[in-house]
């Protein structure tokens, strides 16, 4: 079993590493990380010498003063080396760099020294290096004004407030969640790169990005509708933009009801991408779920019976608490990355039904079992 560490393992890329790393526990342990190593010799040193993989993620991307930039990302480079010669490790060291390091600026000539400081050290030690030259990258729980110019839309648009556009470039990009099957690839093939470039999946302007985004939050926040979805690049737009609203004050959505002498009658979704429909009854005090998906998007509505239903984010101990009632439907989206549940906490027999927007296949259910 492979021991990985992965410093910045609190930031965006490291946290969806980590959590992926966590699905394959036969296969991966992971070692715990703090950004307070760096400040420490002794704990750092501890951290690396358990690891036989360090995936190094921790960096300063943003700061006022471009000089802070380049000394902090050289700083931490060094501290790691300093940290692998003094505990004779010869680990199978990962570095994150970018494509800024083509450009003419602090960030970019930071990388590109760090990346040639722990090359060095693995020609020193006879230990393994692997140096990814990284596009940009995007993706759900990335901090907007800071990673990345889509998570700031989200933010914004989610937020109700008005992105605006700085200069209209086109970008090439990679998803969060194909950036990290880069990194297990490198981490299981063990092989050394000086320099390896992660190619990008996807190239859009920011406008045409911003114009999708625009309508996901029409359509989807605003509507309720599960938009049309012409790619994967949109579907991982999609996904990341659910990402950014507040769930906990968004939910549960009530449905439109429309009431004659016959009865009534509900619209569950309106959607413009296809998948599967299902229904289930849940006698009093029974539980479904406590599983979460990396990829799949899926409501929940509630149309007799009370349920309970909830969410909470993976790595996170907060728990969302959605009650529902047939009385007056209502639905629940699941998020990405969210383990949830529903449980029967009436007296009669629980009505659900389901939407999800693929076909279930037991050979990739994207469905991973953890309690709320």
């Amino acid at each position: 079993m492979l021991k990985i560490g992965i410093t910045g393992q609190a930031g965006f890329v490291g946290t969806h590493l980590y959590n992926t790393l966590g699905l394959h526990p036969e296969e991966f342990e992971r070692i715990h990380f703090d950004k307070g190593f760096f400040l420490n010799q002794h704990q750092l040193e501890q951290f690396v010498s358990q690891c036989d993989v360090i995936v190094h993620l921790a960096a300063m991307n943003r700061h006022n003063d471009p000089k802070v930039i380049y000394d902090t990302n050289i700083e931490l480079a060094q501290k790691l080396v300093d940290a692998l010669e003094s505990t004779k490790s010869r680990a199978h060291v990962i570095f994150s760099s970018s494509t800024q390091e083509e450009r003419d600026n602090e960030y970019g000539k930071s990388k590109k020294v760090g990346r040639e400081l722990l090359y060095n050290w693995s020609q020193r030690s006879g230990g393994k290096f692997t140096g990814l030259i990284i596009p940009n990258v995007f993706g759900p729980f990335g901090h907007p004004n800071y990673n990345s110019v889509i998570a700031t839309f989200c933010h914004k648009l989610a937020h109700n407030e008005t992105p605006t556009i700085a200069v209209d470039s086109e970008l090439k990009l990679i998803y969060v969640g194909e950036l990290v099957e880069v990194l297990l690839s490198e981490i299981r093939n063990a092989n050394s790169k000086a320099e390896m470039i992660v190619p990008y999946t996807a190239t859009a302007k920011v406008s045409e990005i911003l114009h999708v985004l625009e309508k996901y939050k029409s359509e989807y926040q605003d509507k309720g509708i599960i938009p049309e979805i012409h790619s994967t690049f949109e579907l991982n737009l999609f996904n990341t933009f659910r990402c950014y609203m507040d769930i906990a004050t968004h939910f549960p959505v009530s449905f439109v009801e429309h009431t004659d002498d016959r009865g009534s009658f509900v619209e569950i979704i309106r959607l413009g991408v296809g998948g599967q429909v299902s229904f289930s009854t849940t006698v009093p005090g029974i539980t479904r779920g406590n599983h979460y998906h990396t990829r799949k998007i899926e409501r929940f509505a509630v149309i007799k019976g009370k349920a309970l239903i909830q969410l909470r984010r993976i790595g996170t101990d907060e728990v969302l608490d959605f009650y529902l009632d047939g009385d007056a439907p209502s639905y629940v989206d699941m998020p990405i990355w969210y383990t949830h549940n529903i449980k029967n906490i009436g007296d009669e027999v629980l009505y659900t039904n389901f939407w999800i927007n693929e076909f279930y296949d037991p050979n990739d259910p994207d469905t991973y079992f953890e309690n709320v």
